[in-house]
Protein backbone atom coordinates (compact mmCIF):
# COMPACT_ATOMS: atom_id res chain seq x y z
CA UNK A 1 0.00 0.00 0.00
CA UNK A 2 1.36 3.75 -0.80
CA UNK A 3 -0.43 6.53 0.24
CA UNK A 4 0.18 10.05 -2.04
CA UNK A 5 0.20 12.64 0.91
CA UNK A 6 -1.32 15.98 -0.88
CA UNK A 7 0.16 18.81 0.76
CA UNK A 8 -1.63 22.29 0.19
CA UNK A 9 -2.01 24.87 3.03
CA UNK A 10 -0.82 22.63 5.90
CA UNK A 11 2.86 22.68 5.41
CA UNK A 12 4.11 21.50 8.45
CA UNK A 13 4.22 18.13 9.85
CA UNK A 14 3.55 18.74 13.36
CA UNK A 15 -0.34 18.13 14.38
CA UNK A 16 -1.12 17.36 11.01
CA UNK A 17 -3.92 14.61 10.76
CA UNK A 18 -3.54 13.75 7.08
CA UNK A 19 0.22 13.37 7.76
CA UNK A 20 -0.15 11.27 10.37
CA UNK A 21 -2.81 9.35 9.08
CA UNK A 22 -1.19 8.25 5.87
CA UNK A 23 1.93 7.51 8.19
CA UNK A 24 -0.01 4.98 9.88
CA UNK A 25 -1.24 3.13 6.72
CA UNK A 26 2.19 2.64 5.73
CA UNK A 27 4.77 4.49 2.63
CA UNK A 28 4.12 7.50 1.63
CA UNK A 29 4.85 9.39 -1.03
CA UNK A 30 4.29 13.27 -0.44
CA UNK A 31 3.67 16.19 -3.27
CA UNK A 32 3.03 19.80 -3.49
CA UNK A 33 0.90 20.62 -6.28
CA UNK A 34 0.81 24.21 -7.59
CA UNK A 35 -2.73 24.47 -8.19
CA UNK A 36 -2.68 28.05 -9.63
CA UNK A 37 -4.72 26.85 -12.58
CA UNK A 38 -7.63 25.46 -10.39
CA UNK A 39 -7.49 28.73 -8.37
CA UNK A 40 -8.87 30.72 -10.56
CA UNK A 41 -9.19 34.69 -9.58
CA UNK A 42 -7.64 33.82 -6.70
CA UNK A 43 -4.46 32.97 -7.21
CA UNK A 44 -1.72 33.83 -4.67
CA UNK A 45 -0.12 37.46 -5.00
CA UNK A 46 2.98 38.46 -5.78
CA UNK A 47 3.87 38.36 -2.02
CA UNK A 48 2.24 35.12 -0.92
CA UNK A 49 4.48 32.99 -3.71
CA UNK A 50 7.47 34.72 -2.01
CA UNK A 51 6.47 33.26 1.29
CA UNK A 52 5.23 29.83 -0.49
CA UNK A 53 8.77 29.32 -1.92
CA UNK A 54 10.41 29.83 1.63
CA UNK A 55 7.98 27.56 3.27
CA UNK A 56 8.35 24.79 0.55
CA UNK A 57 12.13 24.67 1.18
CA UNK A 58 11.21 24.25 4.58
CA UNK A 59 8.69 21.54 4.68
CA UNK A 60 11.28 19.62 2.33
CA UNK A 61 13.80 19.84 4.41
CA UNK A 62 11.93 18.62 6.94
CA UNK A 63 10.86 15.64 5.42
CA UNK A 64 14.23 14.50 4.06
CA UNK A 65 15.34 14.40 7.71
CA UNK A 66 12.77 12.12 8.31
CA UNK A 67 13.80 9.81 5.05
CA UNK A 68 10.92 11.40 2.76
CA UNK A 69 11.12 13.41 -0.51
CA UNK A 70 8.95 15.55 -1.40
CA UNK A 71 7.53 15.62 -5.20
CA UNK A 72 6.96 18.96 -6.59
CA UNK A 73 4.16 19.34 -9.75
CA UNK A 74 2.40 21.93 -11.49
CA UNK A 75 -1.08 21.92 -13.01
CA UNK A 76 -4.62 21.07 -12.37
CA UNK A 77 -4.52 18.88 -9.41
CA UNK A 78 -7.08 16.19 -10.67
CA UNK A 79 -4.87 15.61 -13.36
CA UNK A 80 -1.83 16.01 -11.43
CA UNK A 81 -3.14 13.38 -9.24
CA UNK A 82 -4.39 11.08 -11.77
CA UNK A 83 -0.78 11.25 -13.73
CA UNK A 84 1.35 10.39 -10.05
CA UNK A 85 -0.89 7.58 -8.53
CA UNK A 86 0.34 5.87 -12.64
CA UNK A 87 3.31 7.15 -11.93
CA UNK A 88 3.86 5.31 -8.46
CA UNK A 89 1.15 3.01 -7.87
CA UNK A 90 0.14 4.69 -4.62
CA UNK A 91 -3.75 3.58 -4.12
CA UNK A 92 -4.87 6.41 -1.64
CA UNK A 93 -4.62 9.92 -1.61
CA UNK A 94 -5.07 11.89 1.52
CA UNK A 95 -5.02 15.57 2.38
CA UNK A 96 -6.21 18.65 4.99
CA UNK A 97 -9.32 20.24 3.75
CA UNK A 98 -9.64 23.66 2.44
CA UNK A 99 -12.08 26.24 2.43
CA UNK A 100 -12.28 28.49 -0.36
CA UNK A 101 -15.48 27.72 -2.59
CA UNK A 102 -13.25 26.83 -5.57
CA UNK A 103 -11.33 24.57 -3.37
CA UNK A 104 -14.00 22.70 -2.12
CA UNK A 105 -15.35 22.29 -5.36
CA UNK A 106 -12.19 20.93 -7.01
CA UNK A 107 -11.68 18.46 -3.82
CA UNK A 108 -15.65 17.25 -4.10
CA UNK A 109 -14.79 16.54 -7.47
CA UNK A 110 -11.61 14.52 -7.25
CA UNK A 111 -12.88 12.40 -4.26
CA UNK A 112 -15.82 11.36 -5.91
CA UNK A 113 -13.26 10.36 -9.16
CA UNK A 114 -11.02 8.41 -7.05
CA UNK A 115 -13.59 6.49 -4.71
CA UNK A 116 -15.50 5.69 -8.56
CA UNK A 117 -12.03 3.82 -9.02
CA UNK A 118 -11.87 2.06 -6.36
CA UNK A 119 -8.90 4.14 -4.83
CA UNK A 120 -8.82 5.22 -1.04
CA UNK A 121 -9.62 8.98 -0.64
CA UNK A 122 -9.77 10.58 2.94
CA UNK A 123 -9.38 14.29 3.94
CA UNK A 124 -9.33 15.60 7.21
CA UNK A 125 -9.35 19.22 9.61
CA UNK A 126 -5.71 20.46 9.95
CA UNK A 127 -6.69 24.30 9.58
CA UNK A 128 -9.92 25.09 11.87
CA UNK A 129 -10.69 24.69 15.78
CA UNK A 130 -14.12 23.35 13.96
CA UNK A 131 -15.35 23.70 10.79
CA UNK A 132 -17.49 25.91 9.15
CA UNK A 133 -20.59 23.04 8.86
CA UNK A 134 -20.76 22.35 12.57
CA UNK A 135 -21.82 25.51 14.43
CA UNK A 136 -24.54 27.03 13.47
CA UNK A 137 -27.64 29.54 15.16
CA UNK A 138 -30.56 27.83 17.40
CA UNK A 139 -32.70 28.18 14.15
CA UNK A 140 -29.83 26.11 12.59
CA UNK A 141 -28.76 29.06 10.17
CA UNK A 142 -24.87 30.74 10.03
CA UNK A 143 -23.71 32.73 12.45
CA UNK A 144 -23.86 36.66 10.97
CA UNK A 145 -22.26 38.06 14.52
CA UNK A 146 -19.10 37.76 16.23
CA UNK A 147 -19.87 37.29 19.60
CA UNK A 148 -22.66 34.52 19.72
CA UNK A 149 -20.15 32.70 16.99
CA UNK A 150 -17.20 33.01 19.24
CA UNK A 151 -19.89 31.88 22.41
CA UNK A 152 -20.64 28.74 20.26
CA UNK A 153 -16.84 27.96 19.65
CA UNK A 154 -16.38 28.05 23.20
CA UNK A 155 -18.72 25.57 24.04
CA UNK A 156 -17.31 22.85 22.04
CA UNK A 157 -16.47 20.06 24.02
CA UNK A 158 -13.00 20.57 23.52
CA UNK A 159 -10.34 20.60 20.50
CA UNK A 160 -9.59 17.24 18.55
CA UNK A 161 -6.54 15.48 19.91
CA UNK A 162 -3.32 16.51 18.61
CA UNK A 163 -1.54 13.80 16.42
CA UNK A 164 2.04 13.01 17.05
CA UNK A 165 5.02 14.77 14.50
CA UNK A 166 6.26 10.82 13.00
CA UNK A 167 10.25 10.03 13.41
CA UNK A 168 10.05 8.64 10.53
CA UNK A 169 8.29 8.95 6.77
CA UNK A 170 8.81 5.53 4.80
CA UNK A 171 8.61 5.97 1.09
CA UNK A 172 7.65 4.68 -2.08
CA UNK A 173 9.71 1.90 -4.04
CA UNK A 174 9.85 3.91 -7.07
CA UNK A 175 10.32 7.69 -7.24
CA UNK A 176 8.15 9.82 -9.66
CA UNK A 177 10.28 12.95 -11.06
CA UNK A 178 9.94 16.19 -9.44
CA UNK A 179 9.83 19.71 -10.87
CA UNK A 180 12.73 22.12 -9.70
CA UNK A 181 11.27 24.79 -7.09
CA UNK A 182 13.39 27.22 -8.54
CA UNK A 183 12.30 26.76 -11.90
CA UNK A 184 8.39 27.89 -10.88
CA UNK A 185 10.09 31.53 -10.35
CA UNK A 186 8.11 32.42 -7.17
CA UNK A 187 9.96 34.80 -6.10
CA UNK A 188 10.67 38.55 -7.87
CA UNK A 189 14.18 39.13 -9.93
CA UNK A 190 13.58 42.02 -12.09
CA UNK A 191 12.91 43.92 -10.28
CA UNK A 192 13.59 42.10 -7.01
CA UNK A 193 11.61 43.78 -4.94
CA UNK A 194 11.04 41.32 -1.57
CA UNK A 195 14.26 42.65 0.33
CA UNK A 196 12.13 43.74 2.81
CA UNK A 197 10.24 40.76 3.34
CA UNK A 198 13.72 38.62 3.97
CA UNK A 199 14.72 41.40 6.30
CA UNK A 200 11.12 40.45 8.19
CA UNK A 201 10.26 36.90 7.94
CA UNK A 202 11.85 33.24 7.76
CA UNK A 203 8.65 31.15 6.42
CA UNK A 204 8.66 27.75 7.29
CA UNK A 205 7.41 25.49 10.41
CA UNK A 206 10.54 25.85 12.52
CA UNK A 207 10.03 29.64 12.55
CA UNK A 208 6.71 29.35 13.17
CA UNK A 209 7.16 27.49 15.93
CA UNK A 210 10.20 30.13 17.40
CA UNK A 211 7.81 33.09 17.15
CA UNK A 212 5.04 31.56 19.04
CA UNK A 213 7.55 30.81 22.06
CA UNK A 214 8.26 34.44 21.48
CA UNK A 215 4.84 35.58 21.80
CA UNK A 216 4.39 33.62 24.41
CA UNK A 217 7.18 34.23 26.67
CA UNK A 218 6.42 38.10 25.86
CA UNK A 219 4.61 39.88 24.09
CA UNK A 220 1.02 37.73 24.74
CA UNK A 221 0.55 38.93 28.79
CA UNK A 222 0.49 42.64 27.65
CA UNK A 223 -1.24 41.45 24.11
CA UNK A 224 -4.69 43.23 25.68
CA UNK A 225 -3.22 46.59 26.33
CA UNK A 226 -0.45 46.57 23.77
CA UNK A 227 -2.40 45.17 20.49
CA UNK A 228 -3.67 48.16 19.25
CA UNK A 229 0.12 49.93 19.27
CA UNK A 230 1.83 49.42 15.93
CA UNK A 231 4.98 51.33 17.21
CA UNK A 232 5.13 48.66 20.22
CA UNK A 233 5.91 44.73 19.13
CA UNK A 234 2.54 43.52 21.00
CA UNK A 235 1.36 40.75 18.15
CA UNK A 236 2.04 37.64 17.60
CA UNK A 237 2.57 38.07 14.14
CA UNK A 238 1.77 34.51 13.25
CA UNK A 239 -0.79 35.40 10.96
CA UNK A 240 0.97 33.92 7.51
CA UNK A 241 2.20 31.19 9.45
CA UNK A 242 -1.34 29.98 10.03
CA UNK A 243 -2.19 30.91 6.66
CA UNK A 244 0.14 28.59 5.06
CA UNK A 245 -0.64 25.61 8.06
CA UNK A 246 2.68 26.15 9.12
CA UNK A 247 1.51 26.09 12.58
CA UNK A 248 -2.06 24.97 13.24
CA UNK A 249 -4.53 26.88 15.33
CA UNK A 250 -5.09 24.09 17.65
CA UNK A 251 -1.38 24.08 18.69
CA UNK A 252 -1.80 27.93 18.85
CA UNK A 253 -5.27 27.42 21.01
CA UNK A 254 -3.68 24.83 23.19
CA UNK A 255 -0.14 27.01 23.86
CA UNK A 256 -2.36 30.45 24.91
CA UNK A 257 -4.75 28.92 26.88
CA UNK A 258 -1.59 27.61 28.88
CA UNK A 259 -1.18 31.30 29.53
CA UNK A 260 -4.84 32.34 30.44
CA UNK A 261 -5.73 33.32 33.76
CA UNK A 262 -7.02 29.85 35.80
CA UNK A 263 -11.14 29.91 34.77
CA UNK A 264 -10.98 32.41 32.46
CA UNK A 265 -10.84 30.69 28.88
CA UNK A 266 -11.70 32.81 26.16
CA UNK A 267 -14.02 35.49 27.32
CA UNK A 268 -15.90 38.25 25.34
CA UNK A 269 -12.90 39.86 25.21
CA UNK A 270 -12.85 42.56 22.84
CA UNK A 271 -15.60 44.10 20.68
CA UNK A 272 -14.63 44.44 16.80
CA UNK A 273 -13.18 47.72 16.82
CA UNK A 274 -10.22 46.75 19.30
CA UNK A 275 -11.49 47.76 22.48
CA UNK A 276 -10.05 44.72 24.56
CA UNK A 277 -11.35 43.41 27.88
CA UNK A 278 -10.11 40.65 29.96
CA UNK A 279 -6.49 39.37 29.91
CA UNK A 280 -3.92 39.31 27.04
CA UNK A 281 -4.45 35.32 26.19
CA UNK A 282 -7.72 36.08 26.40
CA UNK A 283 -7.68 38.45 23.98
CA UNK A 284 -5.25 36.77 21.56
CA UNK A 285 -8.01 34.04 21.93
CA UNK A 286 -10.93 35.72 20.47
CA UNK A 287 -8.60 37.18 17.58
CA UNK A 288 -7.80 33.35 16.42
CA UNK A 289 -11.82 33.11 17.02
CA UNK A 290 -12.19 35.75 14.37
CA UNK A 291 -10.18 34.17 11.97
CA UNK A 292 -12.69 30.63 12.33
CA UNK A 293 -15.45 33.65 11.93
CA UNK A 294 -14.35 34.31 8.75
CA UNK A 295 -13.85 31.16 7.46
CA UNK A 296 -17.31 30.12 8.36
CA UNK A 297 -18.89 33.87 6.60
CA UNK A 298 -16.59 32.31 3.69
CA UNK A 299 -18.42 28.53 3.67
CA UNK A 300 -21.39 29.89 3.96
CA UNK A 301 -21.76 32.89 1.59
CA UNK A 302 -19.06 31.75 -0.53
CA UNK A 303 -19.28 34.86 -2.89
CA UNK A 304 -18.03 36.88 -0.11
CA UNK A 305 -15.26 37.82 -1.83
CA UNK A 306 -16.80 39.56 -4.98
CA UNK A 307 -20.56 40.63 -3.33
CA UNK A 308 -21.41 42.68 -0.20
CA UNK A 309 -23.37 40.56 2.13
CA UNK A 310 -25.87 43.48 2.78
CA UNK A 311 -27.46 43.43 -0.65
CA UNK A 312 -28.15 47.38 -0.44
CA UNK A 313 -24.34 47.81 -0.95
CA UNK A 314 -24.99 46.70 -4.44
CA UNK A 315 -26.32 49.91 -5.23
CA UNK A 316 -23.20 51.80 -3.38
CA UNK A 317 -21.92 55.10 -5.48
CA UNK A 318 -18.36 54.22 -5.31
CA UNK A 319 -16.35 56.69 -7.02
CA UNK A 320 -14.12 55.40 -9.85
CA UNK A 321 -10.71 57.10 -8.85
CA UNK A 322 -7.30 55.41 -10.08
CA UNK A 323 -5.65 58.45 -9.09
CA UNK A 324 -6.83 58.07 -5.43
CA UNK A 325 -6.51 54.41 -5.24
CA UNK A 326 -3.09 54.51 -6.81
CA UNK A 327 -1.92 57.63 -4.18
CA UNK A 328 -3.18 55.24 -1.24
CA UNK A 329 -1.47 52.14 -2.58
CA UNK A 330 1.98 54.44 -2.70
CA UNK A 331 1.53 55.99 0.78
CA UNK A 332 1.12 59.12 -0.19
CA UNK A 333 -2.17 60.52 0.66
CA UNK A 334 -0.80 63.69 3.54
CA UNK A 335 -2.21 61.25 6.47
CA UNK A 336 0.93 59.87 7.90
CA UNK A 337 -0.68 57.10 9.73
CA UNK A 338 -2.58 56.00 6.24
CA UNK A 339 0.97 56.40 4.82
CA UNK A 340 3.12 54.24 7.01
CA UNK A 341 0.80 51.44 6.81
CA UNK A 342 0.97 51.71 3.51
CA UNK A 343 3.99 51.80 3.39
CA UNK A 344 5.02 49.01 6.04
CA UNK A 345 2.80 46.93 3.58
CA UNK A 346 4.90 47.70 0.32
CA UNK A 347 8.18 47.24 2.24
CA UNK A 348 7.30 44.03 4.57
CA UNK A 349 4.23 42.41 2.82
CA UNK A 350 2.49 42.99 6.42
CA UNK A 351 0.57 45.74 8.37
CA UNK A 352 -0.26 46.08 12.13
CA UNK A 353 -4.31 44.96 12.45
CA UNK A 354 -4.92 48.53 13.95
CA UNK A 355 -3.29 50.01 11.01
CA UNK A 356 -5.33 47.80 8.14
CA UNK A 357 -8.66 48.77 10.01
CA UNK A 358 -7.49 53.02 9.42
CA UNK A 359 -6.12 52.77 5.80
CA UNK A 360 -9.34 50.56 4.77
CA UNK A 361 -11.66 53.02 6.37
CA UNK A 362 -10.39 56.27 5.11
CA UNK A 363 -9.40 54.08 1.31
CA UNK A 364 -13.77 53.14 1.46
CA UNK A 365 -15.17 56.19 3.10
CA UNK A 366 -12.69 59.00 3.04
CA UNK A 367 -12.03 58.46 -1.10
CA UNK A 368 -15.41 56.25 -1.85
CA UNK A 369 -13.26 53.67 -3.56
CA UNK A 370 -14.76 50.52 -3.57
CA UNK A 371 -13.81 47.68 -0.97
CA UNK A 372 -12.79 45.04 -3.25
CA UNK A 373 -9.99 47.44 -4.81
CA UNK A 374 -8.32 47.41 -1.76
CA UNK A 375 -8.95 43.71 -1.04
CA UNK A 376 -7.55 42.98 -4.30
CA UNK A 377 -4.64 45.46 -3.19
CA UNK A 378 -4.04 43.07 0.46
CA UNK A 379 -4.08 39.79 -1.94
CA UNK A 380 -1.41 40.81 -3.92
CA UNK A 381 1.03 42.65 -1.15
CA UNK A 382 0.63 40.62 2.09
CA UNK A 383 2.08 37.39 3.30
CA UNK A 384 -0.41 36.28 4.98
CA UNK A 385 -3.44 37.20 2.19
CA UNK A 386 -6.00 34.77 3.23
CA UNK A 387 -9.13 34.72 1.32
CA UNK A 388 -11.81 34.41 4.29
CA UNK A 389 -9.76 36.76 6.81
CA UNK A 390 -9.21 39.42 3.97
CA UNK A 391 -12.79 39.44 2.81
CA UNK A 392 -14.17 39.25 5.92
CA UNK A 393 -12.43 42.01 7.34
CA UNK A 394 -13.06 44.78 3.98
CA UNK A 395 -16.30 43.91 4.32
CA UNK A 396 -16.60 44.75 7.69
CA UNK A 397 -14.70 47.85 7.28
CA UNK A 398 -17.00 48.98 4.64
CA UNK A 399 -20.01 48.08 6.39
CA UNK A 400 -21.83 46.15 4.27
CA UNK A 401 -20.88 42.92 5.49
CA UNK A 402 -21.72 40.53 8.80
CA UNK A 403 -21.31 42.07 12.16
CA UNK A 404 -20.38 44.89 10.21
CA UNK A 405 -18.99 48.37 11.89
CA UNK A 406 -22.06 51.24 11.76
CA UNK A 407 -21.18 52.92 8.45
CA UNK A 408 -21.28 56.01 10.54
CA UNK A 409 -18.58 54.72 11.80
CA UNK A 410 -15.36 56.93 10.01
CA UNK A 411 -12.11 56.19 11.55
CA UNK A 412 -10.38 60.27 11.79
CA UNK A 413 -7.23 59.04 10.49
CA UNK A 414 -5.33 61.98 12.44
CA UNK A 415 -6.94 61.45 15.58
CA UNK A 416 -6.49 57.05 15.13
CA UNK A 417 -2.74 58.30 14.81
CA UNK A 418 -2.52 60.27 17.96
CA UNK A 419 -4.63 57.82 20.00
CA UNK A 420 -2.50 54.56 18.89
CA UNK A 421 1.08 55.98 17.86
CA UNK A 422 1.17 58.81 20.76
CA UNK A 423 4.90 58.89 20.86
CA UNK A 424 5.43 58.59 17.08
CA UNK A 425 7.09 55.76 16.33
CA UNK A 426 5.08 53.44 13.91
CA UNK A 427 4.89 57.08 11.79
CA UNK A 428 8.57 57.98 12.61
CA UNK A 429 9.61 54.57 11.54
CA UNK A 430 7.96 54.25 7.78
CA UNK A 431 7.56 58.37 7.16
CA UNK A 432 10.83 59.51 7.82
CA UNK A 433 10.55 62.80 6.07
CA UNK A 434 8.22 63.78 8.67
CA UNK A 435 10.70 62.45 11.59
CA UNK A 436 12.04 66.10 12.79
CA UNK A 437 8.30 66.94 13.42
CA UNK A 438 7.08 67.70 17.28
CA UNK A 439 4.53 64.76 17.99
CA UNK A 440 1.78 66.95 18.29
CA UNK A 441 1.39 68.03 14.77
CA UNK A 442 3.05 64.59 13.65
CA UNK A 443 -0.29 62.91 12.70
CA UNK A 444 -1.68 65.99 11.35
CA UNK A 445 1.47 67.94 9.83
CA UNK A 446 -1.46 70.75 7.95
CA UNK A 447 -2.12 72.04 11.55
CA UNK A 448 1.66 72.96 12.26
CA UNK A 449 2.54 76.38 12.02
CA UNK A 450 4.89 77.21 8.58
CA UNK A 451 7.75 77.83 11.14
CA UNK A 452 7.44 74.73 12.78
CA UNK A 453 7.39 72.96 9.29
CA UNK A 454 10.45 74.69 8.60
CA UNK A 455 12.28 73.68 10.93
CA UNK A 456 11.60 69.84 10.83
CA UNK A 457 12.37 69.94 7.13
CA UNK A 458 8.71 69.77 6.06
CA UNK A 459 7.16 71.19 2.56
CA UNK A 460 3.82 70.22 2.40
CA UNK A 461 2.95 69.41 -0.95
CA UNK A 462 6.76 68.87 -1.90
CA UNK A 463 8.74 66.88 0.73
CA UNK A 464 5.43 65.74 2.44
CA UNK A 465 2.39 65.46 0.35
CA UNK A 466 -0.90 67.78 1.45
CA UNK A 467 -3.82 65.85 2.54
CA UNK A 468 -5.81 64.53 -0.41
CA UNK A 469 -8.97 65.13 1.13
CA UNK A 470 -10.62 67.53 3.59
CA UNK A 471 -11.37 64.30 5.96
CA UNK A 472 -14.63 66.19 7.63
CA UNK A 473 -15.71 66.83 3.99
CA UNK A 474 -14.87 63.43 3.06
CA UNK A 475 -16.88 61.65 6.02
CA UNK A 476 -20.03 64.43 4.87
CA UNK A 477 -19.77 62.96 1.75
CA UNK A 478 -19.66 59.02 2.51
CA UNK A 479 -22.70 59.51 4.94
CA UNK A 480 -24.80 61.17 2.26
CA UNK A 481 -23.82 58.40 0.01
CA UNK A 482 -24.63 56.08 2.42
CA UNK A 483 -28.19 57.40 3.06
CA UNK A 484 -28.60 57.03 -1.14
CA UNK A 485 -28.65 53.63 -0.16
CA UNK A 486 -30.50 53.75 2.71
CA UNK A 487 -33.67 55.34 1.34
CA UNK A 488 -33.90 53.16 -1.75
Amino acid sequence: MLTLLWFSRDLRLADNPALDAAVRRGPVLPVFIDDTADAANHAPGGASRWWLQGSLESLAADLRARGATLILRRGPAGVVIDALLAESGADAVYWNRRYEPWAIARAEKIKSGLKARGLEARSFNATLLAEPGRLATQKGEPYRVFTPFRRALQALDGLDAAVPTPRNIPGPARMPPSDALAHWNLRPSCPDWAAGLRAQWEPGESSAQARLERFLDGAVSRYATQRNLPGTPGTSQLSPHLHFGEIGPRQVWRAVRARAPAGNGARDATDGAGAAHGSGPDTYLSEIAWREFSYHLLFHFPRLPEAPLRPEFNAFPWDENPGALQAWQRGQTGYPIVDAGMRELWQTGWMHNRVRMIVASFLVKDLLVDWRAGAAWFWDTLVDADLASNSASWQWVAGCGADAAPYFRVFNPALQGAKFDPAGHYVRRWVPELARLPDDVLHAPWEAAAGRLAAAGVTLGTSYPAPMVDHASARQRALQSFEQIRKR
